[in-house]
Formats: C-alpha cells, structure tokens, sequence
C-alpha cells in the first residue's frame, strides 16, 4: 500500500502487480523512443457516449501512478457535484499509437475510474463488466463475443434532414465508389488500433453498411466496439460526411442493428463449451442451450440496456429484420436468438442475439448478456422448442401457445421491465443501475414532450 494525496483527500490506493509495472514501464519506454508528446486518455459514460482528454506525455509515469482528476459531475451517469471528485487510471494494456504514420504522433489508453478514496467507481461501465467477467470465470468460463455494427453514410454533415451517401443495397458495390473507399478508410484505420476486420459491406438500406471484427473475450470486444464507433465518426468527418449510429435515422427501411455473438469456453480459451458432438443436436451442447434460456428468460428485463434509446423502438417493430418476439431458432431470423449454421465446426459454436443495437453502452451489453445466459447455465434454464416458422406471421393464439412474448414496445416499458428486475440491479451493480435508470428517464422525458411533424400534419386540421 502507498498513501498518495489528490488535492486536500489522502488516498489509500492498491499498487498494481509487477505485470502490470512491467506494462506501465514498456508504455514509458515507447513513448520515449518514439516521441510521442501527448496521450489521448479515454473512458465512456453511462449512456454510452466515448470520453477523452489529451494529456502531456511528459506528466504520464505521475498520471499511471496517481490518476488524472476531473469532475464526474459533468459525466453523464457519474456524480453528483457535492461528491464529484474522480480520477482516471490509465490501463496500459490498452496502449496504441494509432496514428504512428503522422509526424505529431500521439498515444491512446483507456481509463479505469477510481474515486478519490481509492475504491473503483462502482458504475464505471468497464469495471461492471470486469465484474461479470470475474463471476463468470468463478464458474470456470470464459464469455466471447462478437457484435455486427451496423451504422449510416449520410451526405450532409450540418443539414436537419440528412441523406444517404449512396443507393445500394445489401452486399452492393461499384469498384471507386466513395461508399466503398471509406469502408476501406475505416477498416485500415481500424486495424492500426489492433482490431482485427472480418468483414465490411454493404446492408440493407440505403446508405447503410456494416462491419464486422474478430471474436474475442468480452472486456476486449467492448474496448473494440468504442474504437471502432469513434473511428467510423472520425473517417467519415473527415472525408465530409456524417456517420451515425442511430437505430432507426429513416422510417420505411432497415435500422441499424448489433447482433452479438456470443459462446462460452473454458478458461485457457481451447474448448468451446457450446459445442457438442453430435449431429441429433445441430452440435449444440446443453450449456448453450441453458444459455439461450437464461437470455429468453430475461430478454424484457435486460431489453432497456441492450436498445437504450427511444429511437431504438422504432427499430423493434415488424418487417424490417428486427427482432420483436422473445423466442430461439436455428434458421429463422424473425426471433431473439438464433443459431447459426457453424457447419459442425466446433471452434465456430455460437448463438445470435439480434435486438442489440450500435448505439448503447457496450460495456453494460456485454455484462448482462453474459450474466444472462450465466443464470441459465447454472439454473439449467430451458429454452423450450426451437421456432422456425416466421413469428412475425404467426397469430397471438399461436405464439401464446408457444409461450412466445414480446419484447418491449417503447424505452418506457422497458426501463418499467429493468426497475423491477433483481436480476439487473445484480447484474450491473446498485449504483450503476440506479444511474442508468435517472439517466434513461431524463431522456424519455424529453422525447415524449416533443410534438413531430407527423403529429402536427396528422392532426392540426382534424381536431
């Protein structure tokens, strides 16, 4: 123990272990060799929007050792101003010099929250899924995941109605489009940040893409999903366009959605738990199948943090590919969940959440998915029969004898579902879900007092 003084507080801090000096001391000796002048230090909030500050390299040995204070008070989610003393610590495993090509080259590190007693800020998003990450491994597993980030190319970057960029469709490409040129961009400056790109094409709608990076363990993936919003943003301004991750940006066509993928394996990271071998089964093990029930169990409770935004019900409606009834399947895309054809390969074992979207916190997405489909490990959970039919097409009587629900309608009803649900408060801890929720209800507050177009051109000349 070292007692270190942040301004007029004495904090008691646990020093790290010599592997993490080891990092700290290698962070240092690159910054020195290279040169590098100033660090970008970054964490996110609770509504999940990216935070950062650039630092003079020249204070980081006292920043690793002593933090970075700032106001958490002016922090989406943190604290109030009567306690909002904080301090960011800089995780040197996350060090990047994503920019090494540019002659002013600087570094980049995410931060973990402290509170000025020493403690970790217990809604820190990242430490809420080192959380569930912790009690997973207590149960001798490991959670990876993948999601599918979906987003928008818009022309315009000041106007109030913006555009597509182009007219393609899904899997569309013209050789020299710029479409094409900035997925490129993207995937290029995405792979300097260590993020490894699977995929990148077109979707569905217009002006709509996707890009996909490679499976990993979940603290990892939620550091890359951050990245990879931050660098789609970037590239696209650059080049003088808008890139958004917004659900649902147009009416009439696809929203931009996250599917997760998602599977447990033991903890040296060789086996994958959710397989099984054998055929009968579609190769699927009984632990995944508990883990499909426990995420069916809780898929209305948990729906307020994986779409946490009132746009992102109007994505969850019928007919565009988005999931709105809490069902499984093999093949069927019209459910929650569903299992991919992995062809038997026991490596490629997973299932599919669909309702996710790209615009929420990742950290607190991961958390509950993992913390979901834990439970319904250890309860033994069963997901009932798979649905293959199309569900959208099946009646309420038909779905009713299934004991297929929906998923909810509006934010509202979703942060009603998460503010009862002991399993949440557990899952993201006291103190992060009663932010989550204050914040979640200013926001529908001031969505549901607005008065659209379509109301006003509806209404105004019939009432």
């Amino acid at each position: 123990m070292r007692i270190l003084v942040v301004g007029w507080r004495v904090v008691v801090k646990d020093f790290k272990n010599a592997e993490w000096k080891g990092k700290v001391t290698e962070v240092i000796r690159q910054v020195n060799e290279q040169q590098i002048r100033f660090a970008r230090l970054q964490f996110i909030d609770v509504n999940g929007i990216p935070k950062s500050l650039s630092v003079s390299t020249r204070d980081l040995e006292s920043i690793f050792e002593n933090g970075r204070s700032f106001d958490g008070s002016s922090v989406a989610g943190y604290r109030e101003i009567e306690e909002s003393d904080m301090l960011a610590f800089p995780d040197p495993s996350t060090f990047l010099i994503p920019w090494r090509s540019r002659e002013k080259s600087s570094c980049r590190m995410i931060c973990d929250i402290y509170c000025p007693d020493g403690e970790r800020f217990e809604a820190d998003p990242r430490y809420v899924l080192e959380r569930a990450i912790e009690e997973c491994k207590k149960s001798g597993m490991v959670f990876k995941c993948a999601p599918e980030l979906e987003f928008f190319l818009l022309k315009e970057r000041d106007t109030v109605a913006p555009t597509p960029i182009d007219l393609g469709g899904y899997f569309d490409v013209e050789p020299g489009e710029v479409t094409e040129d900035l997925r490129r961009e993207i995937a290029d400056t995405a792979e300097t940040f260590g993020i490894t790109i699977e995929v990148a094409h077109h979707e569905t709608a217009l002006g709509q893409n996707e890009i996909d990076f490679k499976y990993d363990e979940a603290l990892l993936t939620a550091d890359r999903t951050v990245a990879m919003r931050m660098i789609t943003k970037a590239v696209a301004s650059k080049n003088g366009y808008t890139a958004t991750y917004m659900p649902k940006p147009f009416m009439n066509v696809n929203g931009s959605g996250m599917h997760v993928h998602e599977s447990m394996w033991s903890l040296d990271g060789k086996t994958n738990l959710f397989f099984k071998s054998d055929e009968k089964s579609n190769y699927l093990s009984d632990m995944a199948l508990n883990f499909i029930g426990g995420q069916l169990a809780h898929g209305r409770e948990m729906c307020a943090v994986l779409a946490s935004w009132p746009n992102s019900y109007k994505r969850l409606v019928p007919g565009y590919e988005a999931p709105v009834y809490v069902a499984w399947a093999f093949k069927n895309r019209s459910p929650l969940i569903r299992v991919p054809n992995f062809g038997g390969r026991s490596h490629a074992a997973r299932c599919e959440i669909r309702c996710p979207d790209p615009a929420g916190n990742p950290y607190f997405q991961f958390a509950v998915l993992c913390l979901s489909g834990l439970d319904g490990i250890k309860k033994k959970m069963d997901p009932r029969e798979p649905t293959e039919m199309n569900v959208y097409k099946m009646s309420y009587e038909e779905r009713r004898e299934k004991g297929i629900v929906t998923l909810p309608e509006s934010l509202f009803e979703a942060l009603n579902e998460m503010e009862q649900s002991e399993f949440m408060k557990r899952a993201l801890g006291e103190e992060a879900f009663l932010a989550f929720l204050k914040e979640k209800r200013k926001e529908w507050d001031l969505y549901r007092t607005q008065v659209t177009s379509w109301e006003f051109e509806r209404y105004v000349r019939k009432l």
